[in-house]
């Protein structure tokens, strides 16, 4: 893997967010309870996230570009639309890639708008084991210890040879399926940040996000 002279990020907010009820790219960040007013929302905070560590981040949409749009580009985003986005989610990381090439970057963080913001000395150390990778290592995924379980979680960080290896896979394949195949080009690195793993589905999974994070973590920039 060549190392990547620039670093472009994608946010993947294509989904429906059926079981929440609302679109989760607009859930306020941090939590707060329901009629507070929000700081941020866990679309506005990513793009930010991802901003202070690459040179553009680009958010794919669906049949919410309408809605998320405005937060899109009041962040200073890209967007590109998923015109087909009950493909799945495969789909959006495709046109997503396509979209870090066309902007002429060669890797790219990749996140899901189901996991709140990472810390951001996450994104720091996944900046910094890719860039400090040999040429063997086309990816670098954070991994979680939850007691005895290791867990994989986002973002990623993926380089020229990853992003083709999504791009050559059928439309109908999943993330994991090429996860696999090029296992022994990924570098799992711990960390310990438990939103790399927090998926956020439904009501009840946004509601322990106010107990479980300590939104005091914030200060680790």
């Amino acid at each position: 893997m060549a190392l990547a002279p620039s670093i472009c990020g994608v946010i993947l907010a294509a989904g429906f967010s059926t079981r929440m009820g609302r679109d989760k790219a607009l859930l306020p960040w941090p939590p707060v309870a329901e009629g507070t007013p929000a700081a941020n929302t866990f679309l506005g905070a990513t793009i930010d996230l991802l901003q202070a560590h690459s040179d553009l981040v680009v958010v794919v949409a669906g049949k919410n570009e309408a809605v998320i749009g405005p937060i899109v580009y009041a962040h200073g985003a890209f967007l590109a639309v998923n015109r087909e986005p009950e493909r799945g989610q495969f789909s959006s990381l495709q046109g997503g890639l396509r979209e870090v090439l066309n902007h002429g970057r060669d890797a790219a963080f990749v996140a899901l708008i189901d996991h709140p913001p990472v810390l951001p000395i996450t994104i720091r150390l996944l900046r910094d084991a890719f860039l400090n990778s040999g040429p063997d290592v086309w990816a670098v995924v954070p991994e979680l210890r939850r007691g005895q379980e290791l867990l994989h979680g986002h973002p990623i960080l993926v380089g020229r040879e990853m992003i083709e290896a999504f791009l050559r896979a059928p439309v109908d394949a999943t993330a994991r399926d090429v996860e696999q195949r090029c296992r022994q080009h990924i570098q799992y690195l711990p960390v310990e940040d438990s939103r790399v793993a927090a998926n956020v589905d439904t009501p009840e999974d946004y509601e322990r996000l106010f107990s479980s994070d300590p939104i005091s973590s914030e200060k680790q920039f």
